[in-house]
């Protein structure tokens, strides 16, 4: 075999040894690679959301409940001052009407700073008190409920804490009479809780039901 001969052999075979072994190695890159994507599918990948912004969402909900009742309440308090309020003017107002129309614990209606009571203002004043008069029981108790039923937005459920306000509101009246209010005021207290009462009894009562007609099918 001649020297040419032999270095075409030993090339051929460097270069087959050498594409063996580039094979080889693709082969290798290529189950490494299967490997690691092994399971891995890419429609699945979805963001979780980290602990941390869990518990801050958390605190930032619990802040705004907070908050919330805060406001509840404080709308609650506010609307039963606004009825006590009412009710202790009102109150005062009926007190002071009867004094000058009975002439009675004038001194109540004096303590106001207003001496002057003429004969006009007493007959107005009587007008007033009557049973069908602006202080009269029916129509100051009117007026009270009327005003509570805005105040809870015509929610029934609040009808209880109202009417509290509206005591609350007849004991700061008494007190700035001085003594016990006249008797006309005692039995609008009295009207009030009756009016009361007949508000929930009807919020409680369920509506009837409108008779269905019956009708007759004819045989054939």
């Amino acid at each position: 075999m001649s020297v040419q001969s032999i270095y075409n052999n030993v090339a051929a075979t460097n270069v087959n040894t050498a594409a063996k072994t580039t094979e080889k190695k693709n082969e290798e890159v290529n189950t490494t690679t299967a490997e690691s994507t092994k399971g891995f599918d890419e429609t699945a990948v979805v963001y979780e959301k980290s602990p941390a912004t869990d518990s801050v969402t958390t605190k930032n909900n619990a802040i705004d409940r907070e908050a919330i009742i805060a406001q509840m309440k404080a709308d609650t308090e506010a609307r039963m001052n606004q009825l006590t309020d009412i009710v202790k003017k009102m109150m005062t107002g009926q007190g002071n009407a009867f004094a000058i129309a009975s002439g009675d614990d004038i001194w109540s209606f004096l303590a106001s700073g207003d001496y002057t009571v003429t004969e006009a203002a007493k007959l107005q004043a009587q007008e007033d008190i009557s049973e069908n008069g602006y202080w009269g029981v029916e129509q100051t108790s009117d007026r009270i409920l009327d005003f509570a039923k805005a105040l809870s937005g015509g929610d029934v459920s609040k009808a209880d804490e109202l009417l509290e306000a509206f005591k609350e509101g007849y004991k700061q009246a008494t007190g700035a009479w001085g003594k016990d209010l006249p008797d006309i005021s005692k039995k609008t207290y009295e009207a009030v809780e009756e009016k009361f009462a007949a508000w929930k009894a009807e919020a409680n009562t369920p509506a009837e039901n409108t008779p269905v007609e019956e009708t007759t099918t004819k045989a054939e």
